[in-house]
């Protein structure tokens, strides 16, 4: 764990993905939605009182398939199902290739040529490289990343860090 605080990740703003009730403590989670810690990540911090942010983290040299990933969920969310596209790309690392990607989005009753030209608006592509950015700036090098309380975790939540947020 390393103190980060000054720099830690840009304020939360509206612009965020975020989840849980506003009173209770922030994570802000960088990740990548074709790494498997950050699937394990996603998976310990789910059942959790907390309010969660996502970032992201997708560099295409660590996963070919990280921008594509990011940029369907920037789709999904332009729909109003950013959350769900999150779970379901974590829940199924597997299937990630552009047919699957489809078929999430039909099954989420996601307008699927609005999906496709979405997840392709270089709009989109600037949100997803802009995380990164911002991420490099705060010290991020790896997924997931967490800030709890001005402390930079890396990689998936730890014990100590599930209870402490418990």
């Amino acid at each position: 764990m390393v103190d980060l605080s000054s720099a830690a990740a840009a304020p939360v703003t509206e612009r965020d993905w975020t989840r849980g009730r506003p009173d209770a403590p922030l994570v802000v989670v960088y990740a990548d939605f074709a790494c498997v810690e950050c699937a394990v990540a996603n998976e310990r911090l789910g059942p959790l009182p907390i309010r969660r942010v996502f970032r992201h983290f997708a560099l295409a040299s660590r996963h070919p398939r990280s921008l594509a990933l990011a940029c369907a969920a920037e789709a999904a969310g332009r729909q109003g199902a950013f959350w769900a596209m999150h779970d379901s790309l974590f829940a199924d690392q597997a299937h990630i290739d552009d047919p699957h990607l489809w078929a999430r989005a039909e099954t989420l009753g996601l307008d699927l040529a609005r999906f496709e030209a979405d997840r392709r608006d270089p709009l989109v592509l600037s949100r997803v490289t802009e995380e990164v950015r911002v991420a490099m700036r705060a010290g991020v090098a790896s997924t997931p990343t967490l800030f709890v309380h001005g402390q930079f975790h890396a990689g998936p939540p730890d014990a100590a860090l599930l209870a402490a947020l418990a």
